[in-house]
């Protein structure tokens, strides 16, 4: 089952398609993203997105991934099977840069394969080949110009090329001088005519110029003479170069052929090249749009978190304007939405957005949504937006728009998105009103997915009743009376018709006199769902600075315990400087009382001999108790210490046996995967940057080894 294509028109996905075209570098890559179209093959759209999912990581992670700068080759896969043809030096020069460039693809995911399994799986049936890229370089130089030594005979044809070019070169030059001093020249001296070097003589003169006349000046003033003695050294050069031209188609022929051999392997670099081509559009869009790969729930549910409508997104980044995002939830419980409000509120974006997102996801695409964010896949998405008419059947915008709603009671169901913006318009309002009405109890029976905007009061009520429809309105400023453009859950809102009116010059006057024209129940309503959008209001900005509140008091709790903690470590530290105080202080009681206890002045013998042993055994004992607790304090350090055993120093390990130290700009040097030599051309940390044949690639040292 195809998308409809009404809806894709109605959402805008021509525009995401039209952008991802742009951002392809292939010509196919570019027509596949025009005839891009949401799919309902749910395993086919999972591929895509973790393919997508997978290259955004790499770009995000700053992986040195090859650039993606090639030439198709469809035309040379068309010609190599055919007998004894003939490709061009592009046709060369094209094979050779796409056998480089995807050679570095699979360098680069030669170790990353665990990390990106989806995209190496890409690769699965190509191979890394160097002989392609050996055997054109065999024939072409770096430049893209067929080889002097390509052939031997190709070698000897040009060295008399060469040779007999200096001769002819000599000759003219000796027979210039000597015209010249004759003054038999005009003021050109010497011209080229079919390529060949001829003299300007003035036609007075030509016929004292031995030589053949190849023509004139437009007015005839000067006729141009090849000297004699270069005419039959020219017709040599000529066939010289007609043996050089077939040669070179031989050469070329034979080259074809050598190649051919690989034509499986190069048409795989068409496709691979093409797939990874298309791959990148869609991450250039992802960057640029700050996409992410929400959950894929096979359940029948929707969370979408600060979700952006991706046009109005990049509009407003170039523009240099704010997006505001949209939350909202959606489930088989809770599964028609349907959001009311004042016009230009932001109803119809928040619709757009939802079915643009969904379109996108469907067609393999990131979407500028959280990462937190949840989407299932739905067999089709239909739509009806906008003021849209047929005027090839000259129906009417309503007309239309019951055709569009005759098919979705048709096709819908349980794995349907409906999308309906200003559901039931374009009639008489209370008998459209009730038909939309109807239109939403089947819609609802059909057990599908769907969101609906509307200004009906009956719809607002019927989403009230029914168990898994739900309101939602988009919030107005209640005091300026300008909408918000944000998304609120769980109420219908109200059209503030009367408030808008009032703040765009309409008099009190006539205001109250439309709402005499009115049933007072239809105005209670409006009245009603007013100041309930109002105290909601109220209760958010409530809520909002509760949370502030607690906010604070849990900084001023954080606050505090910080400041308790740093005041709790200083209390710790004073106690135990008092504590060690206070063992000196004691010292030094100990001290005195020996001091007082010592007699001077006492002439009996050994009267203080029993003091001075007491004062030696109280020294013992301190000193006894701080050896003992130096020791444990080492005991201590000891037992905390690891225990690192020396390891035995292996002098082998300190060679490298690639002699990569020895690699700087200019080294000749040799991938060791594939050996294939190349030019150091830069050096930055351990990364390398190595020229191989017409390509370039940045490479880790220790890939390479060192030749010369």
């Amino acid at each position: 089952m195809s998308f409809d294509t009404q809806t894709i028109h109605d959402l805008e996905f021509l525009t995401i398609k039209q952008w991802l075209s742009d951002f392809a570098v292939s010509k196919t890559a570019k027509a596949n993203y025009l005839e891009l179209n949401p799919q309902n093959d749910f395993d086919k759209i999972k591929l895509e997105l973790s393919k997508a999912f997978e290259f955004l990581n790499i770009r995000k992670e700053g992986e040195s991934f090859p650039t993606l700068d090639f030439e198709e080759l469809q035309s040379e896969i068309v010609l190599l099977p055919i007998r004894n043809s003939v490709l061009s030096q592009e046709g060369f020069y094209n094979i050779m840069t796409a056998s480089l460039l995807v050679n570095s693809i699979l360098v680069f995911f030669d170790k990353r394969n665990k990390d990106y399994p989806i995209l190496s799986e890409i690769l699965k049936e190509t191979t890394y080949n160097t002989e392609i890229v050996d055997a054109i370089e065999k024939v072409f130089t770096r430049k893209g110009d067929i080889r002097d030594d390509a052939s031997k005979l190709l070698y000897e044809i040009r060295q008399k090329l060469k040779a007999l070019k200096q001769k002819i070169a000599r000759n003219f030059d000796k027979v210039l001088r000597q015209l010249s001093q004759d003054n038999l020249l005009g003021e050109t001296r010497e011209t080229f005519v079919n390529e060949r070097r001829v003299l300007a003589v003035m036609s007075t003169h030509k016929r004292k110029i031995e030589g053949a006349v190849v023509g004139s000046s437009k007015t005839g003033s000067l006729t141009y003479i090849e000297p004699s003695i270069n005419v039959e050294l020219n017709n040599e050069f000529e066939l010289l170069l007609d043996d050089e031209r077939k040669e070179i188609f031989r050469i070329l022929q034979q080259l074809t052929k050598e190649i051919s051999v690989h034509l499986e392997l190069i048409k795989n670099y068409q496709k691979v090249l093409v797939e990874f081509d298309f791959i990148n559009a869609k991450t250039k869009l992802s960057l640029e749009l700050d996409a992410n790969l929400p959950q894929v729930s096979d359940k029948m549910e929707i969370e979408l978190i600060k979700a952006y409508h991706p046009i109005l997104l990049r509009n407003n980044k170039k523009l240099q304007k704010t997006t505001l995002p949209q939350s909202l939830q959606m489930n088989a419980e809770a599964r028609i939405l349907v959001i009311s409000g004042p016009n230009a509120g932001g109803k119809s974006i928040t619709l757009k957005t939802i079915g643009l997102l969904q379109l996108m996801l469907q067609s393999g695409l990131l979407i500028p949504v959280d990462s937190n964010s949840k989407m299932c896949l739905f067999q089709q998405v239909l739509s009806d937006i906008g003021d849209n008419q047929s005027i090839e059947n000259e129906l009417s915008t309503y007309s239309y728009r019951l055709k569009r709603m005759n098919y979705f009671l048709r096709v819908a169901n349980r794995r349907t998105m409906l999308l309906l913006d200003e559901f039931g318009t374009g009639s008489d309002p209370d008998l459209g009103g009730a038909l939309a009405e109807v239109f939403f109890e089947k819609l609802y029976q059909k057990k599908s997915f769907g969101v609906i905007t509307t200004h009906y009061g009956n719809i607002k009520l019927k989403a009230d009743e029914l168990k898994n429809a739900f309101n939602g309105c988009m919030l107005f400023d209640t005091k300026t009376l300008e909408p918000l453009y944000k998304f609120s859950s769980g109420q219908p809102g109200s059209s503030f018709t009367f408030e808008v009116a009032q703040m765009n010059g309409i008099s009190l006057e006539i205001i109250n006199e439309a709402k005499g024209k009115i049933d007072v129940n239809k105005i209670r309503m409006d009245k009603l769902l007013s100041d309930l959008q109002k105290e909601k209001t109220y209760f958010e900005q409530i809520n909002k600075e509760h949370e502030l509140a607690q906010k604070a008091a849990f900084e001023a709790r954080t606050d505090f315990q910080q400041k308790k903690q740093k005041l709790d470590e200083r209390l710790l530290k004073l106690s135990e400087n008092t504590e060690k105080n206070e063992k000196y202080i004691q010292g030094g009681r100990k001290l005195q009382a020996f001091v007082d206890k010592y007699k001077i002045n006492n002439r009996k013998k050994g009267v203080n001999d029993l003091l001075i042993d007491e004062i030696r055994k109280y020294v013992a004992v301190e000193k006894s108790k701080l050896e003992d607790g130096k020791k444990k304090e080492i005991l201590k350090a000891e037992a905390n210490k690891p225990n690192l055993k020396k390891k035995p120093k292996n002098i082998a390990s300190d060679k490298d046996p690639y002699d990569r130290h020895k690699i700087v700009v200019g080294s000749t040097v040799k991938l060791i995967s594939s050996k294939q030599s190349g030019t150091v051309e830069n050096i930055k940390g351990e990364e390398v940057t190595v020229i191989f044949g017409f390509s370039r690639m940045k490479i880790e040292r220790e890939k390479l080894m060192w030749i010369k």
